[in-house]
């Protein structure tokens, strides 16, 4: 089965950990602003999903979302969601533990695109 994001293991740690602290987690892919383009995390129900945001998976029992309108140029990639040292989005449950969550990506393979709803 294809999935449209993935974590590394970094990432699965870290969402442990601050579900640890925090409950369950949800994650949005910030479109830019204030935070840039990179994963969001809240505290499951934070952040109020509308009908403009797309369920990608989950990562680590978490919903992954993206607003349809970054949806339409991302629907080829796969999303791998990693964890690099720093100080990230000041919106972000990972940001006092000196870590960000970062977006990497690859295209899907014309077998993958076709095992993929659209």
């Amino acid at each position: 089965m294809v999935e449209r994001v993935i974590a590394t293991n970094a990432a699965l740690e870290l969402i442990k950990l601050l579900k640890g602290k925090h409950g369950p987690l949800m994650f949005h892919q910030s479109g830019g602003c204030c935070d840039g383009s990179s994963p969001m995390c809240y505290p499951d129900g934070d952040l109020i999903v509308g009908d403009q945001d797309v369920l990608l998976g989950t990562i680590g029992e978490a919903p992954f979302y993206m607003h349809k309108n970054q949806f339409d140029y991302w629907k080829h990639t796969q999303l791998i969601i990693d964890v690099v040292e720093g100080r990230g989005g000041m919106f972000s449950l990972e940001g006092v533990e000196g870590k960000r969550f970062l977006t990497r990506s690859r295209a899907f393979t014309v077998d993958e695109n076709s095992q993929l709803q659209v």
